[in-house]
């Protein structure tokens, strides 16, 4: 009995334990692909936009100086306002400079009748000295007395022009609208013309308002090897257009032009520096602030653009996954350029007409590996009913099959 049921129970176990083995040996679901969506490469033409950290400067800042000595009588400003060309700024004591001119033209009368009485002398001298009343010595000498006050006139009268222009400096008004600087002297301060305490305050001019920055000499060099390439077109007699941002991120809602560029190079900094003028009517801009510039106006012909988010970093260098026609992801090496906006990115090298780029989806491909293209923003499909397609069910069917199980 016991021999019968073994002979039974062996054939059993064997083909039990063959079973389970058969189980262990079956291969694993095939993992789906991975759904991404892509943009086809096509050139086109786009903005060739070059950016530089500058700083805004006045277009013409003017020192305040004394130019007469004397008392600081008043103040006439608000310190760090706009002043308006021609407004007082300060005002010297004008009783020293007025006496001065006084005396001036006092001794411009006086040296006017001297004239006059010499030029009589040498009237009534001429003709005696002629009929040889008058010796030659009397007339040389009424002669010489006449030439001598004529002399003295000129001299008085350029004295009371200097009196007058000094009597003027004791009014000190701005010469340029834009906004003054805080008073260096307060009143009653007594101001040295020849002395380096006589600079008041200064003026700045900002509107317009000068922006500049640095173009290095290997910037110079790869922009005019790439416009020799015919990679980049420069506008129209090279007008160039300059945009600025605020170290907020915010732009400046005035564009302006290129005004000048320094002839040389620094030998300090290897670079030359560029200025721009924009107008500045809200007086948005001070001197002295930073900015980005954006040289506008050029562009990129036949460029490859594709959004950033396609770009990826890699060990040697950037990096984009392409599908091919069999639709496998490949890992393709390129080279990056300028940014376009503030989603889009220039390929330089890497990419052709007709490459289809994977923009969403990248964490998700496999090199080597089948994907799925999709369009951008679909959603993923049912687990459920790719488990049913795969089994080549409909999703009703397995719900029925379901249903007359229980």
């Amino acid at each position: 009995m016991t021999s019968a049921l073994w002979r039974v129970a062996c054939p059993i176990a064997a083909a039990a334990v063959i079973a389970g083995c058969s189980k262990q040996a079956a291969p694993p679901p095939q993992r789906p692909a991975p759904e991404v969506s892509v943009v086809t490469v096509q050139p086109r033409t786009v903005p060739a936009v070059a950016s530089f950290v500058a700083q805004t400067e006045s277009s013409r800042q003017v020192d305040i100086v004394a130019r007469v000595s004397g008392f600081l009588d008043r103040i006439a400003y608000k310190e760090g306002d706009l002043v308006r060309e021609g407004q007082l700024l300060f005002q010297l004591d004008r009783k020293p400079f007025q006496a001065q001119l006084e005396a001036a033209r006092g001794e411009l009368q006086a040296q006017q009748a001297r004239l006059t009485t010499a030029e009589a002398t040498l009237a009534r001298v001429k003709p005696l000295a002629a009929q040889n009343a008058l010796s030659q010595a009397d007339l040389d000498r009424a002669q010489g007395e006449y030439d001598a006050s004529k002399a003295a006139v000129f001299a008085a009268r350029a004295k009371v022009t200097e009196a007058e222009l000094n009597l003027g400096y004791a009014t000190i008004r701005s010469p340029v609208t834009g906004l003054a600087s805080r008073a260096a002297q307060r009143e009653g301060a007594y101001l040295n013309a020849m002395s380096p305490d006589s600079k008041l305050t200064y003026v700045a001019a900002v509107d317009p308002i000068w922006v500049t920055f640095s173009v290095s000499q290997n910037q110079v060099a790869k922009t005019r090897e790439m416009v020799e390439q015919r990679q980049i077109i420069e506008p129209k007699g090279k007008h160039y257009e300059v945009e600025l941002v605020l170290s907020d991120g915010a732009r400046y809602p005035y564009a302006g032009k290129i005004s000048f560029a320094d002839p040389s190079f620094s030998q300090d900094t290897g670079s030359f520096m560029v200025r721009a003028v924009l107008p500045n009517p809200k007086m948005d801009l001070r001197p002295g602030m930073f900015v980005t510039a954006y040289l506008k106006g050029a562009v990129r012909p036949d460029a490859i653009v594709v959004p950033q988010l396609a770009v990826q970093q890699g060990s040697n260098g950037h990096l984009v996954y392409v599908v091919n026609e069999a639709g496998t992801a490949e890992v393709r090496p390129v080279v990056v350029g300028d940014y376009i906006g503030e989603k889009d990115i220039v390929v330089v090298s890497g990419l052709h007409r007709g490459d289809r780029v994977v923009v969403d989806g990248v964490l998700k491909v496999v090199p080597g590996r089948p994907v799925r293209i999709v369009e951008p923003g679909a959603q993923p499909a049912d687990a459920a009913t790719k488990a049913a397609s795969k089994a080549g069910e409909a999703p009703g069917a397995a719900a029925k099959a379901g249903g007359a199980k229980k």
